[in-house]
């Protein structure tokens, strides 16, 4: 019987395992929030991000699922008579549209079949028609694997359409793919903690534009609780506009003090050697589910060429390991299945897992 005491140690693409030194941070005492003592912990974490994130701009911490993005980027930086492209080639980037629309915001959909990447030439087409005033772009779509040619787009971008503001979805990729914000051009990008953060759900990391606050001034019916201008206030003050999740913002700064120690370079380095191991055995035993040129480095999602009873080898595997990946997405379910490999998770246990699975497909 499953016991929540006794939890798997999760290979899925998020949530993904906590190590037990980062637990520690989470339960340290936890302080005022408007007191000093947090200002203190909320400027260095920040500090730090900036540096990861490659930004003199704003950071946001967000006590907020990576959702909560998706509505604040909309709410704060589209006018209800402007029009948003949205690019989908997944689960997640397919809901975010359906998110600008739940925002009352026009939106029109550039579609690609799932696996495969939305290029600089796809954009170009749409945004030449010059009545986008924002675009939505997945920089690693969860649901496929997939890693959009991001770089790409943006020099694109920046070229050729500077006006138009950039949002973009980095939940499953931010720290452990490249993110140089300022250079790229980007508006608002975000990641949910809990992918490789290495942290517990429940917590997002923004950086934003001042063009974005900026926008956010003429823009009516924000809200509250994701305000950018309001926001961006506290945040000069080393504060949050609400009462933040304290222990999840200890266990940032435990975390960003190991990736700036490590130096962000060799962050990816070791993402991108996790992700070529899991591609070189998925290629040997199944196939990618995506072009390899653009497999993400921080989960693979596998093509289940041999038939496979998914669910029968995700038990088999927990059962005898107590350990699970993920099988497919949606629509991919049973034709797929998936393998985080990102934050604290090493090598050797990707090893160990991809081992365990051919002890049980023979």
């Amino acid at each position: 019987m499953a016991d929540w005491r006794n939890p798997p140690r999760l290979f899925i693409p998020g949530p993904i395992q906590v190590k037990d030194d980062v637990l520690k941070e989470l339960a340290r005492p936890t302080l005022g929030h408007r007191d000093k003592e947090y200002a203190q912990l909320h400027g260095e974490v920040a500090d730090m991000l900036k540096k990861l994130l490659f930004t003199d701009q704003y950071i946001f911490l967000s006590t907020s699922s990576g959702s909560g993005l998706w509505e604040a980027s909309i709410r704060n930086c589209v006018a209800p008579d402007e029009m948003v492209l949205a690019t989908c080639c997944g689960a997640f980037s397919d809901k975010w549209a359906e998110v600008v629309k739940d925002c009352g915001r026009n939106v029109e959909t550039l579609k690609v079949e799932w696996g495969q990447a939305t290029t600089p030439e796809l954009i170009d087409q749409k945004l030449a028609s010059g009545k986008y005033a924002a675009i939505t772009l997945i920089y690693n779509e969860t649901s496929t694997g997939l890693m959009n040619p991001i770089y790409d787009i943006s020099k694109m971008m920046k070229a050729k359409y500077p006006d138009v503001l950039v949002f973009v979805d980095a939940v499953s990729g931010m720290i452990g793919q490249p993110i140089h914000f300022d250079h790229l051009g980007w508006d608002v990008v975000f990641a949910s903690v809990q992918k490789a953060f290495g942290l517990p759900p429940g917590f997002t990391v923004a950086a934003v534009s001042r063009r974005a606050v900026e926008k956010a001034k003429s823009v009516p019916a924000k809200g509250y609780y994701f305000d950018f201008i309001q926001w961006a206030k506290a945040a000069e003050k080393n504060q949050t506009l609400v009462t933040p999740s304290i222990p999840h913002i200890m266990g940032l700064h435990y975390q960003c003090t190991k990736f700036v120690n490590e130096g962000i370079e060799n962050v990816w380095a070791r993402h991108k050697r996790m992700g070529d191991f899991c591609r070189g055995w998925a290629k040997q035993k199944f196939e990618l589910f995506c072009e390899e040129r653009y497999a993400s480095n921080t989960l693979t999602t596998i093509k289940n060429t041999r038939g496979i009873n998914v669910a029968e080898v995700i038990a088999a595997v927990k059962k005898k390991h107590n350990t699970i990946f993920s099988a497919g997405y949606g629509q991919l379910k049973d034709k797929t299945f998936r393998i985080a490999h990102m934050g604290d998770i090493t090598l050797d246990e990707v090893r160990e897992l991809c081992g365990w699975i051919d002890e049980e497909i023979g």
